[in-house]
């Protein structure tokens, strides 16, 4: 969304280093229905096409595109909607185009085009294709895949390593909204409204979104759900020659995961789902787990400052961390940084330049830089150049799709609205959750009031009783999808198919944490078949 932290994964610059991130609440478009009489619409749009059923697998596809033919190229440099600052992969990469049908009711109708990109296995016994999807929703797996090939080298010995672009991302006809000067100026409104006409300006700026996104994109918006992503998956596994979807979720993609289980329990391959979106929460729930999930996040990394670095901008301990950050962020909302580029930092966004540094232990020494720049020069570059990269926007001023891309999925499967009058109730509880993070997540709970689209559920159906054993990652220290929801996400898919491990560490995910016992557990199970015991922990 535009002004709180949005649930989405984004490559970061050379800055932050090399690290996916997924941010906080945009999953969340919640609450009831209810409207009080100072709550508006945010806009009033239509857009044209029906809407996908909500349940059950597809109606047979025509031939035409069960049995198409894949012509792979040379990849190209990523476009400016997947991620502009990246470099065209290497020679081993090779891009294609999938069709699948725009509207999944209408299997004959018009298609849509996805974008896909492969490294073909580099040894014998090739198993079939590992499908990865990073998370968001609205993350490019075309220009993410290259950049994190080095993880995934073992895997490659045995799988195709295969990603895309899901429906409304990137170049799979990306949702566009608004230009980039105006997304810069939308970024600027206070994402935690103190005043009357704060939040006034926050509708009106919400209302300004919808509308761009209507304007620009209508066509797709009710397509882009994550139960018509799923489909695409069983299309691009038979497209691709597989008998069985070898899948590897990340985040959002845990979701994504779990929603093509249970549409489709007899084509899961080996699966495995890492940094695990709690499927059986509301957004109003998820939003609070978030908000605790990041304090705690935050928290750690004040403990760990405090014991560990001399230069330690929060102090000596956790509490004085509060203090100070507190004090921080409270000054910003009434004199923001400056930065070099003329640009300022307000309180919003040095809230999501924290956030985007909690994802990685390895990246709390650039939290610890940005706090220092600011506390002792009084500017706040770093603190813009990860707020920047979290909201997908080049050191050129260019934004990538994500943030709208994100929006648009989330409220295509999302059917709770919430209104103004529901935030400032909810607030007292957000707070509690969270003295940093809580505001904005509950200020960001609005998102989809007004979205010309209606969801598809309350909480999505991950149940897929007859479904291959899935393997279900939990982080004990995960800020983005806290620990919990892996166990939820087991349950769910059924008492035979998740199967629940854990990773007692930091950061946002666990096979990529580089932790020698995760990577051995899961590498045997995708390369290997086997089976980890259930309960088991890697520390």
């Amino acid at each position: 969304m535009s002004n709180a932290m949005s649930n989405v994964w984004v490559r970061r610059d050379a800055v932050v280093g090399v690290a996916l991130v997924i941010a906080l609440g945009a999953a969340g478009c919640t609450g009831g229905d209810s409207r009080a009489a100072d709550d508006k619409p945010s806009a009033t749009a239509s857009v044209t096409g029906s809407r996908t059923p909500p349940a059950g697998g597809p109606g047979a596809l025509p031939g035409s595109l069960t049995g198409q033919k894949l012509s792979w190229r040379r990849c190209p440099a990523p476009s400016v909607a997947q991620g502009a600052d990246s470099k065209a992969p290497g020679s081993e990469w090779q891009c294609s185009t999938l069709k699948a049908p725009l509207d999944y009711a209408q299997p004959d109708g018009p298609t849509i085009g996805l974008a896909m990109i492969r490294a073909k296995a580099t040894g014998g016994g090739r198993i079939g294709s590992l499908v990865f999807n990073f998370g968001g929703p609205g993350g490019s797996g075309v220009a993410a895949l290259p950049s994190f090939s080095k993880d995934y080298a073992k895997l490659r010995s045995r799988y195709d390593l295969v990603s895309f672009d899901p429906r409304g991302v990137g170049e799979s006809q990306g949702v566009k909204c608004l230009d980039d000067r105006s997304t810069d100026a939308s970024r600027s409104i206070d994402g935690t409204p103190d005043t009357p006409g704060e939040v006034r300006a926050q509708q009106a700026d919400l209302a300004k979104l919808v509308a761009a996104c209507v304007k620009n994109s209508g066509a797709v918006l009710p397509h882009v759900d994550t139960i018509s992503a799923a489909r695409d998956m069983d299309l691009m596994r038979q497209v691709l020659g597989d008998e069985k979807l070898h899948y590897f979720g990340i985040s959002y993609g845990t979701e994504l995961g779990g929603v093509y289980a249970h549409l489709f329990p007899g084509k899961v391959g080996r699966a495995v789902l890492d940094g695990v979106v709690d499927p059986t929460l509301d957004p109003e729930q998820a939003g609070l787990g978030q908000a605790k999930g990041f304090q705690l996040a935050l928290d750690n990394y004040m403990r760990d400052c405090a014991k560990n670095t001399a230069d330690c901008p929060t102090g000596r301990s956790r509490q004085a961390g509060d203090q100070w950050i507190a004090a921080f962020l409270a000054k910003l909302d009434g004199k923001p940084l400056p930065t070099n580029d003329g640009r300022e930092v307000t309180q919003t966004i040095a809230t999501n330049g924290i956030a985007a540094t909690l994802y990685s232990k390895d990246d709390w020494k650039y939290l610890t830089m940005a706090l220092n720049e600011a506390k002792e020069t009084g500017q706040g570059n770093l603190l813009l150049a990860f707020a920047d990269s979290f909201a997908g926007r080049d050191q050129k001023g260019r934004y990538n799709n994500l943030m709208p891309a994100n929006t648009a999925v989330n409220c295509a499967d999302a059917k709770q609205r919430y209104t103004q009058t529901q935030v400032r109730e909810k607030l007292p509880a957000f707070r509690r959750a969270s003295s940093v993070f809580g505001e904005f997540l509950a200020w960001s709970l609005p998102a989809c009031t007004g979205w010309p689209v209606p969801g598809n559920w309350q909480t999505p159906d991950v149940s897929a009783a007859g479904a291959a054993p899935m393997l279900v990652v939990g982080n004990t220290g995960d800020p983005a999808t806290p620990y919990e929801g892996a166990r939820k996400m087991a349950t769910g898919l059924g008492p035979d198919v998740g199967i629940e491990i854990t990773y007692q560490g930091e950061g946002h995910g666990a096979y990529n944490s580089g932790n020698a016992c995760m990577t051995k557990t899961v590498n045997a199970y995708l390369l290997d078949g086997k089976v980890p015991a259930k309960g088991t922990v890697c520390s």
